[in-house]
């Protein structure tokens, strides 16, 4: 007996010293949240700040030898709606449905890589992309996905949808040192964002899963499938495939800068103006279609066809 009561008291010691170490992790980590918790008032009005993202690329470029950062936001007005489009249908379907968190697609990601027994699809939705670029690192572990969560919650509760997109759309990244659609449309075609077309745009939002091994520059076979899926996506109002298929070509009015370091072209005087997108409506209606996208790293996304 003497031998059970001291294993007892050993187990005891043991759970007790556990729930110490545990509530003092959670003590340590609730004090970082607290310290990375930004002004959302300044976020939800304010310029369109520089992500954490950003700020790590400029530290490390001289010792990486990377090119110049490009990075030049626009307000929502200046980027054309098929671009926005052409994103929310390869990025977050229900974008405008959702709390910042995908159910479906969590369980959609879940059921398919639980089949697999491996990591290979993702259900990270626009608001969390946009947290983690602005206030977190690349980092793949359960504690850098839980502070995404938290700060998602928190950028959704405070932040307008549209603004949420409109910062995801200039902070998010187009191909190496090349953040947000302006620099990209200047990096790859010379042209503003606001002049893109809809297989230019459809081309963008290819970039997004892989932008450094995927970009209109590379021109990858996943780009170019991942291109004509997008466009076939974004619906008729959109893009209309020509009447016979072996004549279509997506590099046709599109062909990008194989070499995207040269200084940007100055935007031209002619342009036409934008139209301004409807701040904070949601669109009126979803016609939902279910694409696997992959990489060959870890990205997944429920695709659809979304009226902007």
């Amino acid at each position: 007996m003497s031998i059970l009561r001291s294993l007892s008291r050993w187990l005891d010691n043991r759970v007790r010293w556990g729930l110490r170490i545990i509530l003092l992790l959670l003590i340590a980590d609730f004090a970082y949240l607290t310290f990375l918790w930004p002004d959302w008032g300044k976020l939800a009005i304010g310029p369109i700040p520089k992500s954490n993202f950003i700020h790590v690329y400029e530290q490390r470029r001289v010792e990486k030898e990377w090119p110049t950062l490009r990075w030049s936001p626009v307000s929502m007005a200046e980027i054309p709606k098929h671009l926005v489009r052409a994103v929310l249908v390869a990025e977050d379907s229900r974008f405008y449905e959702h709390g910042g968190l995908d159910i479906i697609a969590i369980r959609e990601a879940w059921d398919y890589n639980r089949e697999r027994g491996q990591m290979v699809f993702g259900a990270s939705t626009i608001s969390q992309q946009t947290a983690k670029n602005l206030f977190l690192n690349s980092a793949r572990n359960p504690i850098r996905k839980w502070h995404e969560i938290f700060l998602t919650l928190g950028l959704e509760r405070n932040v307008s949808k549209q603004r949420i997109l409109e910062i995801y759309l200039n902070i998010a990244e187009f191909g190496r040192g090349i953040y947000g659609v302006e620099a990209a449309s200047q990096a790859y075609w010379g042209i503003p964002a606001s002049r893109l077309s809809v297989i230019q745009a459809a081309e963008l939002a290819a970039t997004l899963p892989g932008p450094v091994k995927n970009n209109p520059a590379v021109r990858s076979d996943f780009f170019v499938r991942h291109s004509k899926k997008i466009l076939s996506l974004m619906g008729p109002n959109y893009y209309k495939p020509p009447a016979d298929p072996s004549v279509e070509n997506l590099d046709v009015g599109s062909e990008a800068n194989p070499n995207p370091e040269p200084e940007v072209q100055e935007a031209p005087t002619t342009a036409d103006p934008p139209v301004p997108l409807p701040i904070g409506e949601p669109p009126s209606d979803t016609l939902r279609t279910l694409d696997r996208i992959s990489s060959g790293t870890a990205w997944g996304r429920s695709c659809a066809l979304v009226r902007v």
